[in-house]
């Protein structure tokens, strides 16, 4: 990817974050819309019953039913080639039920990393590593 594209991939994922921290679900799905490739390839444990654009669209409306104040801070991001890596920090409070566990008012707190590869100017693949251990036992699923 030449340096005006990785300039360009980067101004396209902080157009998503921008998106992702809108908290309206319509205006995500617009985003995935818009900046991912309607055949992405997903990879990251989210059992959603659906590829591509359509299982990242569920697993945002999955988030925000359960978190509907998610935020994602990116606290850095790495652009090699087609890809750019982003290391954030999400927060949330649980006012929903989120893999089987009833709403408990607490606030999480955890990281991820995502790699996004990009192609013809869209998110042609994502890789994502979730700290759902850490989530798990600020819900009081998972002892500490």
């Amino acid at each position: 990817m030449s340096a005006a594209g990785a300039t360009s991939s980067t101004a396209t994922l902080h157009r998503f974050h921008s998106a992702v921290n809108s908290g309206d679900p319509g205006i995500i799905a617009k985003a995935i819309d818009e900046f991912v490739a309607p055949d992405v390839l997903f990879h990251a444990p989210v059992p959603m019953g659906a590829t591509g654009a359509e299982a990242l669209k569920r697993v945002w409306e999955v988030l925000l039913r359960a978190f509907p104040d998610l935020r994602v801070t990116v606290e850095e991001t790495i652009t090699e080639g087609d890809k750019i890596v982003s290391r954030n920090t999400v927060t949330g409070t649980h006012r929903g039920e989120y893999r089987g566990l009833p709403p408990t008012g607490k606030t999480v707190t955890y990281d991820e990393i995502f790699v996004f590869r990009f192609a013809d100017g869209r998110i042609a693949e994502i890789r994502g590593v979730v700290d759902v251990l850490t989530q798990l036992r600020q819900l009081g699923a998972l002892p500490s």
